[in-house]
């Protein structure tokens, strides 16, 4: 399981993200509201915990976001006060569980493992190193960031993600993306390729997609 954990108080963090990893899970850290939002937004996560009180977005605010963007993240809610109104305001932004500090680190676990039974388990994801598909919705991410896609640069992406490491040759390419148009332009596929790279190459200095020239297109697993 992976487990975000959104603390601004350094010490905790770590021994937090070092008790997880000791349990099993794989945990990282986000020390801010706006580094946690973005990070939250990984498809790939199981869970965050999530301070109240946060430098520049606050933990209630942070949940609220990602419910309005339709983000069903189980969210476990940490809070040094944990008083009636502050319990409400992020319940009702949201949040799945609160726990107050000083707290337990067997009580976290517990609720964690409370928080994670009531989500239904994902579907329909395609996952290879921090690129990510999700086929149903038709959104993709890199290192947890959005990618604005095109639907042939989608379709593209998911052919090549299907079988990282291996090459994908251009008359398959013009069967799964184009359904075999035979009026469509000698370099419709390079110029989709070098679009595609622009979007999820380049921004995160990467060089994942190849091309063997006369051959076809790879994703590398290891860029």
């Amino acid at each position: 399981m992976r487990i975000l954990v959104v603390e601004d108080e350094i010490r905790l963090a770590e021994l937090i993200v070092r008790y997880l990893g000791e349990c099993g899970y794989t945990a990282q850290a986000r020390h801010d509201g706006e580094a946690g939002l973005r990070a939250a937004r990984d498809p790939r996560l199981d869970a965050a915990v999530v301070d109240v009180m946060l430098p520049g977005m606050d933990g209630t605010e942070l949940c609220a976001r990602l419910r309005q963007e339709g983000n069903d993240l189980p969210l476990l809610l940490l809070t040094a006060r944990g008083t009636v109104p502050e319990r409400i305001a992020g319940l009702d932004a949201g949040a799945d569980d609160y726990l107050v500090k000083p707290f337990a680190m067997d009580e976290l676990h517990a609720r964690l493992r409370a928080v994670t039974r009531r989500r239904p388990p994902a579907t329909g994801l395609l996952a290879v190193q921090d690129l990510v598909l999700d086929l149903e919705r038709h959104r993709a991410w890199r290192a947890g960031a959005e990618l604005d896609l095109s639907r042939r640069e989608f379709a593209i992406l998911r052919v090549l993600m299907e079988e990282p490491g291996r090459v994908i040759g251009r008359a398959r390419l013009l069967q799964e993306v184009w359904d075999g148009e035979p009026d469509i332009r000698s370099n419709a596929i390079d110029v989709h390729i070098s679009r595609l790279r622009a979007k999820v190459d380049r921004p995160f200095g990467r060089a994942s997609i190849s091309t063997l020239r006369g051959v076809g297109y790879r994703l590398e697993t290891s860029a």
